[in-house]
């Protein structure tokens, strides 16, 4: 299958981040488990939340049909390229501990802040609310795990937060929440558990679509360089983005959607949606196309940015497979892993100067900046810088917007179309502005 090549500049110095979202590991490998052959589509128009059989199907296939690349691209560029002068970063909040995302939730203006420490805390008029959710007692607190991420249902009164418990297992958990925006701690309710073979790579996004159903993002599994090769294997949840309807129904935590592409199939999981990440830290949904942006987390050479376009009302990234870890970015990683049906990143860039893990992401929206309209800005954890990227055809080099010293841990688009930058480690929110 044809590649893009992606252009990127030469770099040297490796940095090592400390987020959840660390992209290089020091964990000695394990014997790699039987690998899967599969074919993956690009898109096109039960359970019981418990980790499957270590047994894996020798072969799986999606109900879409073979990935053809088309160029999927906008055929026209969006105004810009935006410059560094042209913006600024406004603190909305300080004083917090190693915030990890913002999230809102409807008819509500406060901000509600994801602490990686348990704690979620609303922002209104600049200032830090009580903490509105404590699960600090619940979790495993290594270097990538804690509370990760929180999702408000788009029309019922219900919360979805992603944390590692105190034996390292993902629980994806349903809260009520009140009118006052405090979450009810006795409706606590476990949708989905994932067993976590390691400490790292646990993903941790937790992103409603356009579909009103919830996708979740998890990492492969952690040690380093997909040693059970978990991510191609379509019988395991590791590795994936997954696609639920988290609200009960007939004594099921869950349901699967009908439309999932595994549905039916054979050895598969029917939650996933997609296959073939790493660590997908964060990604997000574009409000005025339902294309799909995410900032995969790389091994240890490349950090790469992948597009899910959405086609004719078809949900985008719908039986796709993202690459790894046949890939690193562009780059052929485990040759036992099969590389047909891969698609690759729109763009990727190399350990060093530019950073060593990339925090996405959110297309700018908003109204106050006219030369940022339809680009995607993110980050990197560990170089503090902050690009716009735009893929109109011949135009996939992103801009850099600022250099920042902070180590980003997100960068999440609010409500209003405008973005919102995570400092980790100087606990502070900032919005991107018109200088």
């Amino acid at each position: 299958m044809r590649r893009r090549p992606v252009a990127a500049g030469a770099a040297a110095l490796v940095v090592l981040a400390t987020v959840a979202a660390a992209c290089t590991d020091d964990t000695p490998a394990v014997q790699p488990g039987p690998s899967v052959t599969f074919v993956t589509a690009a898109p096109t128009a039960q359970p019981d939340g418990s980790e499957p059989s270590t047994t894996e199907p020798s072969s799986t296939e999606p109900d879409t049909e073979p990935d053809t690349e088309p160029d999927t691209r906008p055929a026209t560029a969006p105004p810009g390229p935006p410059s560094s002068d042209q913006i600024v970063l406004t603190p909305l909040v300080g004083g917090l501990t190693k915030p990890v995302q913002v999230a809102w939730r409807a008819g509500d203006p406060a901000l509600y802040v994801v602490q990686q420490d348990g704690y979620i805390v609303p922002v209104r008029d600049g200032q830090a609310g009580a903490a509105v959710l404590d699960v600090h007692q619940l979790l495993s607190n290594g270097n990538e795990q804690g509370l990760l991420g929180l999702a408000f249902h788009p029309s019922l009164p219900l919360a979805y937060v992603n944390y590692t418990d105190r034996s390292g297992t993902t629980v994806i958990a349903e809260y009520a929440v009140a009118d006052d925006g405090t979450f009810d701690a006795a409706s606590a309710r476990e949708v989905l558990t994932v067993d976590q073979p390691y400490s790292n790579h646990n993903g941790g996004g937790v992103v409603f679509g356009p579909d009103g159903l919830l996708y979740i993002g998890m990492g492969d599994g952690g040690s380093a360089n997909d040693p059970e090769r978990r991510s191609l294997n379509a019988g395991q949840l590791l590795g994936k983005l997954l696609r639920i309807d988290p609200v009960a129904s007939g004594g099921q935590p869950y349901t699967v959607p009908a439309d999932n592409p595994f549905v039916g199939v054979a050895g598969a999981r029917p939650e996933i949606w997609a296959v073939g990440l790493r660590n997908p830290w964060r990604f997000s949904f574009d409000s005025a196309t339902g294309d799909l942006w995410i900032a995969d987390v790389g091994q240890g050479a490349w950090e790469e940015v992948d597009v899910a376009w959405a086609t004719d009302g078809v949900g985008a990234g719908r039986g796709m497979n993202f690459g790894w870890s046949a890939f690193e970015g562009t780059h052929r990683f485990n040759d036992d892993q099969p590389a047909d049906g891969a698609t690759p990143p729109v763009h990727e860039y190399p350990h060093g100067g530019e950073g060593c893990s990339v925090s996405g992401g959110a297309m700018y929206r908003g109204d106050t900046i006219a030369t940022m309209a339809g680009w995607f800005v993110f980050a990197d954890y560990c170089s503090g810088n902050v690009w716009a990227l735009q893929t109109a055809p011949g135009a996939a080099t992103p801009v850099v917007l600022l250099a920042t010293q902070g180590n980003i841990s997100a960068v999440s688009g609010g409500p209003d179309g405008e973005v919102y930058v995570a400092d980790h480690s100087g606990g502070t929110i900032y919005r991107i502005d018109p200088a």
